[in-house]
């Protein structure tokens, strides 16, 4: 059986929809309905945001087509709000770890198609997988997102196998406790074979919601050509009982207003069809060139850092307690602007080439053989110290993956806005150990204050002690404590 026709049942049962939950002619007759909103317009979807609900895609379309500089800056200080109201004064480090760039698919944007000949194709041995695991931990890396192109060689697994090989990696410093997965779409059966090996977060991106758009760069024969096995695999997800997703969509494919209201629809379907669970996260990456990629380089669609700015609020406005990821493709100065806006996730210490944590160590560089550039190529703790000086304290938790805080359970406490009570003692916890195991001297101060900072705002709360507690015990050289 080829690749295709392994999935040829699962396909015909989509195209016997009469329709998908996309309505390419109604998104833009809801946005175009509100080309340049009033003043007054603006503040009444605003007024509905600062209750920390999701907003209705005719809400979100007002919020995208104000072109008011006054009316920006207050959707720029309530998203900004908001993010603080759910989860508070931290962010949220992971990094990427890429194991195979075989892929199957000839998406005309992505350096890892298969008609790229500028590209060495690898996938990673169990042996040198341990070896990149080994260098991440040794960085201060305790989540990362696992990244496959989609081949029969990658098949459900060997992506299983490789999630074991990285949870049984140990150094002196510890390990890493969770590992997301960024792979293609999967059948129900295929996803609890995931659930079983303890995935964390499961990522597909749509790349883009426009149907013709997703036809053009999605070549036909292709299994990735079919728009609507990838629209519903959160479905199947779910299904499946692997309840913490994430969604994206790669921006600069189409009109960027456009793909917001297409993010805020498929939110829409999940939680009206899965007990109110939508996705965990939302990631918003915009092309940057790839080796050998022509159309990476010029695209149609190519959006302004001020689009992007707004993007990002808009998001954060219409989808409250959603986690937002704004990832090392852009630049170290883009990110610092746009952090404020809503963002509770990055990427850090990023290395994207198959191989490419070894290759950097060895080298002292970026591989160049990659499936885009990122405008962020700053070591771990030279971002860290970053985000100090900007007053946020970083976070590498993962207890409520292993606490089960997932899809219901998570939704419950985020829509309440009262994860961050979870949430930012277990940063500091996670912080203290990044400070004694990894940190320079000039960071690890910085840190100190930062965490005195915080904790400061426990000290009339009934959890003060253990919190202190915990963080003495850290010091003291126990790890891995957690509320």
């Amino acid at each position: 059986m080829n690749f295709l026709d392994k999935y040829a049942e699962e396909f015909a049962r989509y195209d016997q929809l009469d329709q998908d939950f996309i309505d390419d002619d109604k998104i833009w007759a809801q946005l175009n309905k509100s080309e340049n909103p009033s003043r007054e317009d603006v503040r009444q979807v605003l007024k509905k945001a600062e209750q920390c609900v999701r907003l209705d895609p005719e809400e979100t379309a007002i919020l995208l087509q104000n072109k008011d500089e006054t009316m920006l800056q207050e959707m720029f200080e309530l998203a900004h709000q908001l993010k603080e109201e759910v989860y508070g004064d931290r962010i949220v480090f992971f990094a990427p770890l890429y194991i195979s760039d075989e892929c199957a698919n000839n998406c005309l944007y992505c350096g890892f198609r298969s008609s790229n000949q500028a590209i060495h194709r690898k996938t990673l041995t169990m042996e040198e997988l341990e070896q990149e695991v080994r260098i991440m931990i040794e960085e201060g890396q305790k989540r990362t997102v696992l990244v496959y192109g989609e081949s029969p060689r990658t098949d459900i697994d060997f992506i299983c196998d490789t999630v074991r090989k990285v949870y049984s990696v140990k150094t002196e410093h510890g390990a890493i406790r969770r590992a997301n997965i960024n792979c293609a779409p999967l059948t129900v059966e295929e996803l609890k074979k995931l659930k079983d090996v303890g995935i964390g977060t499961y990522q597909v991106f749509q790349e883009t919601y426009h149907h013709d758009t997703y036809r053009q760069v999605h070549p036909e024969g292709t299994i990735k050509g079919h728009y609507r096995w990838r629209l519903y695999c959160m479905d199947r997800a779910q299904e499946a009982g692997v309840d913490d997703n994430g969604i994206g969509v790669l921006f600069g494919l189409y009109d960027w207003r456009f793909e917001v209201m297409g993010l805020l629809y498929h939110t829409i379907h999940l939680e009206e069809n899965f007990n109110g669970v939508g996705p965990h996260t939302i990631s918003f990456p915009r092309i940057t060139p790839a080796i050998g990629t022509p159309y990476s380089l010029n695209p149609r669609y190519a959006v302004s850092d001020a689009d992007f700015k707004k993007l990002i609020a808009v998001l954060r406005l219409s989808v409250p307690y959603t986690g937002l990821i704004c990832t090392a493709r852009e630049p170290d100065h883009v990110r610092k602007e746009v952090i404020p806006l809503g963002v509770s996730q990055i990427d850090a210490g990023t290395r994207i080439g198959v191989g490419g944590y070894a290759q950097s160590q060895k080298a002292n560089e970026m591989p160049d053989h990659e499936q885009f550039s990122i405008g962020d190529e700053r070591s771990l703790d030279s971002i860290v110290k970053e985000i100090c000086d900007m007053s946020y304290i970083p976070s590498f938790c993962t207890a409520c993956y292993r606490a089960g805080r997932t899809g219901e359970q998570f939704m419950k406490v985020a829509k309440a806005r009262f994860v961050h009570n979870f949430c930012l003692p277990n940063a500091m916890l996670t912080f203290k150990e990044y400070l004694q195991d990894y940190a320079s001297e000039e960071t690890r101060q910085k840190g100190e204050r930062i965490l005195q900072d915080n904790l400061a705002q426990f000290k009339d709360r009934a959890n003060y002690a253990e919190i202190t507690e915990k963080l003495n015990r850290i010091q003291e050289g126990e790890r891995d404590l957690r509320f």
